[in-house]
């Protein structure tokens, strides 16, 4: 540290939201408080290159020695605790950050900049890392959790809808969902009160597509590859029988009138269904015979997965294959 003093941020943070054990203290260095303490920027580039500090977030850095390996989502609520002495206005927690808090997965989002909102007459403000929105909360669009006051659920998910693209929004959309958190009626009527709000008709596209059927990320980006492709809708999570009425398997997608079953295969899959002290390999040796007898009673089965999403031309040529045999 070159033996000047540096103006850091420590920062406690819940256990439950560590990988790390709950002692860890990450030390966050905001870049004003270095250069109060006498560094200059090409110092921390510096310091930067040389792998001593790790960026955090515009403007906020690691000490890369004490830094816990925190999830994208655990370095954000870290940000939170940071930055809440220094926002002023009663400040509700919202949007990505309200997501944080509550729990909800945020595919591919950048959690770089903490998430408020005020209500006027506040205006709203965008800083390197911080967002402050400006808007009317009724009561019940706010809920504590802790110390926090945080929007509730309903409204993260349409202000998720209304500022991220369509994909990231329903990823948490289905979750909640899926989840129980909260109801489509809920959802619903809560799309209805911010109709007038910038973005709400990209947040009622989201609102509408939503099912809680859906039980991964993988599954909810599946529902858009397909729905894209202008191929049938599928039902989900459709139980497949044999022909005495058997049960022979639960598909993520199911294409009854062309016999088809499309299966988003994610690791976290066949991690779920790894039994105690079970060796891997009888996991996929099972979905195996699964797929055997689903096949054995005359469904065609179509898999894909994570690299199929971002490039999903092969799998939808696949499917369209076996839609137009399953229809002849």
């Amino acid at each position: 540290m070159h033996g000047r003093s540096v103006v850091l941020d420590r920062v406690s943070v819940d256990s439950s939201s560590m990988t790390s054990s709950p002692q860890s203290r990450p030390t966050l260095i905001l870049r004003a408080g270095a250069l109060a303490g006498g560094y200059t920027d090409g110092e921390i580039r510096r310091l930067r290159a040389r792998g001593i500090w790790t960026s955090a977030m515009r403007g906020a850095y690691f000490m890369t020695a004490e830094l816990p390996q925190l999830k994208p989502a655990e370095r954000h609520r870290i940000f939170l605790e940071t930055l809440r002495p220094r926002i002023a206005g009663d400040p509700v927690v919202s949007h990505v950050s309200a997501a944080v808090l509550h729990g909800l997965p945020l595919w591919r989002v950048h959690l770089g900049q903490v998430h408020v909102t005020r209500q006027p007459p506040a205006t709203s403000h965008r800083g390197s890392q911080l967002h402050a929105h400006a808007a009317v909360l009724d009561a019940d669009e706010v809920v504590e959790l802790g110390d926090w006051a945080v929007t509730s659920i309903a409204r993260t998910i349409v202000d998720l809808g209304r500022t991220l693209p369509f994909e990231q929004a329903l990823v948490a959309a289905d979750f909640a969902l899926h989840c129980r958190l909260i109801s489509a009626e809920d959802l619903a009527t809560q799309m209805d009160r911010c109709r007038r709000l910038p973005g709400a008709l990209a947040a009622s596209r989201v609102v509408s597509f939503a099912d809680g059927r859906s039980e991964s990320p993988g599954e909810s980006r599946s529902r858009i590859m397909i729905h894209r492709a202008g191929l049938p809708e599928p039902d989900l999570q459709m139980t497949v029988l044999d022909d005495q009425g058997k049960f022979l398997a639960r598909a993520d997608f199911g294409f009854r009138k062309q016999r088809v079953v499309g299966e988003f295969d994610g690791k976290q899959k066949y991690t779920e269904l790894l039994g105690p002290h079970e060796d891997p390999r009888e996991v996929v040796f099972r979905e195996k015979l699964r797929e055997d007898a689903v096949r054995d009673a005359g469904w065609s089965v179509v898999r894909w997965v994570w690299t199929d999403l971002d490039n999903p031309a092969d799998a939808i040529a696949r499917l369209q294959r076996a839609l137009r045999r399953g229809g002849n």
